[in-house]
């Protein structure tokens, strides 16, 4: 196998994709107060449209799914519109793009949520830490726990959405099911206690995932949807006492969908090291393509094609500052920084202007 087949098309369901580099979701907090994406992200997206696969930043399903300030959705008419002018300005930029399906449960306060009610969560546990605000962190509280009664809908909302993606002319979704929002709050024994169907055993703790790719998949063809997840990431006060068990489970499970691919956070950026995991057994269970996450820079994602520990690499905090990661990858260019400071909120600044290796006109 060359090594350099990470920059080679690649056939992915139905879709050839220019390359195996894929654009990770990014949330950058610049969307309108109601959801809506801003004009800014017709630009930011194109601009990475080099890309074999661009995952949106996460977008929420429904008011209620919010966690976080000025952050996208897709869950009215107008969602669909402004995304319309993104999904357009990619494709006619050559590039692929997925949106990332995302209900954050626990990880809100009461200032984002509908009435101003509480966050709902499969139990109420507290997480520890602190919700991102534009006055400063807020410390989380306690959240409510669902009842039975209302997860249908929940999932309903899932699959609202991703009819809704396709329309807005998304190639496909990804669903969010990583870093500590709500489908990785029903799987993980840390945050879901419940003693019902939902809650217990780990059959009962994938339930709500698995009606949720179901839904999904009953509106949109298994081969555009790719599922998300984190099994050993601490991300948002997250823990499972078992969770290579776990996970194995949720890949064996997601085997069986013929899902586009399954996309795996390896590493966290809270983590000083790699977690002690084996996720090539999450790869062989699914049996479908894996897209590798956490800490990649151009070698180690040469050497995980050299070594088949995975079929695409996506790359976060890089793609920020690079719009043309794909080339500077490939030609083992010179990267620009990222500036944290711009990260969430504000204006084209740290948004849009990044240089390119030469002009892309």
């Amino acid at each position: 196998m060359p090594i350099n087949d990470l920059f080679e098309p690649l056939r992915l369901g139905d879709l050839t994709l220019a390359n195996r580099v894929v654009m990770a979701p990014l949330t950058r907090s610049r969307a309108q107060p109601d959801n809506t994406p801003s004009e800014l992200a017709v630009r930011y997206y194109a601009q990475r449209a080099s890309a074999g696969l661009i995952i949106s930043e996460a977008t929420v399903i429904a008011p209620e799914g919010v966690g976080y300030p000025n952050v996208p959705g897709l869950y009215n008419d107008t969602h669909v519109q402004a995304w319309q002018l993104i999904t357009s300005a990619v494709h006619a930029a050559g590039g692929r793009i997925f949106a990332q399906l995302w209900h954050v449960g626990r990880i809100s306060l009461p200032d984002y949520q509908p009435g101003g009610a509480l966050p709902a969560a499969p139990s109420a546990i507290l997480p520890k830490g602190n919700a991102f605000t534009w006055t400063g962190p807020k410390p989380f509280v306690m959240p409510r726990a669902l009842e039975v009664s209302e997860i249908p809908n929940i999932v309903a909302q899932y699959a609202a959405a991703a009819t809704r993606a396709i329309q807005a002319g998304f190639d496909g979704v990804e669903i969010h099911g990583a870093n500590g929002y709500l489908i990785d709050q029903f799987l993980r024994d840390g945050s879901n206690r419940r003693t019902d169907a939902y809650g217990g055993s780990i059959e009962n703790r994938l339930r709500f995932l698995t009606e949720v790719v179901e839904a999904v998949v009953a509106a949109v063809p298994a081969h555009r949807v790719g599922v998300r997840i984190s099994p050993s990431s601490p991300v948002n006060d997250m823990s499972d006492s078992d969770p290579q068990g776990l996970f194995d489970a949720v890949a064996s499970r997601l085997a069986g969908y013929g899902l586009a691919y399954l996309h795996v956070v390896e590493w966290a950026p809270t983590e000083v090291a790699p977690p002690d995991f084996d996720f090539q057994s999450l790869r062989r269970r699914f049996g479908g393509p894996y897209i590798a996450n956490g800490q990649y820079d151009r070698k180690r994602a040469l050497k995980a094609r050299e070594d088949d520990t995975a079929d695409l690499i996506s790359f976060g905090r890089l793609y920020i500052a690079n719009p043309d990661l794909v080339t500077r990858l490939s030609q083992d260019a010179p990267l620009n920084t990222p500036d944290p400071a711009t990260f969430y909120g504000g204006d084209a600044h740290g948004y849009t202007d990044y240089p390119f290796l030469s002009d892309p006109h």
